[in-house]
């Protein structure tokens, strides 16, 4: 049986330019994006029940998974299979106030049917996904509380 949702966050299945995050329980919430359904939790070390990513876990997979994006669509047009083709992540937390992600390391690891002097190129694509250019030129943000 699917979970009603009401409200704003309704919205969501119909708007291409919306997220909804509901309440599941405990630490953990349910993020709807065009009808996907993504879980998001916080590890039992910090009072979640570690049933899901944490959304920081998620900001780092949607910059991975948007560098994979940009280097696959690069693959592809120049004639290179993807096969082979990931992505690596690490980030680190800032050690003072705010809280917010300090650093981060992504490793493209290409295929080996790329030859060396198109990594150079392939690196200038990737660098330029959507997600790396929204941190690169920060977004207003909005909060309201109703």
């Amino acid at each position: 049986m699917e979970q009603q949702v009401s409200g704003p966050v309704a919205d969501v299945r119909r708007n291409a330019g919306l997220v909804g995050v509901t309440f599941t329980g405990g630490d953990s919430y349910e993020a709807l994006v065009r009808g996907h359904r993504i879980a998001v939790d916080q590890p039992v070390e910090a009072g979640g029940a570690d049933s899901a990513p944490t959304p920081v876990e998620l900001f780092i997979a949607s910059l991975a998974g948007c560098v994979a994006f940009y280097a696959g669509r690069y693959l592809t047009r120049h004639g290179f299979g993807r096969d082979g083709l990931t992505v690596a992540a690490g980030f680190a937390m800032a050690d003072h106030g705010p809280a917010r992600v300090s650093d981060i390391r992504l490793t493209v690891r290409v295929p080996a049917s790329l030859p060396a002097e198109r990594q150079s190129a392939l690196h200038a694509v990737v660098e330029r996904c959507t997600v790396q250019n929204t941190l690169v030129s920060t977004p207003s943000v909005v909060i309201e509380v109703d």
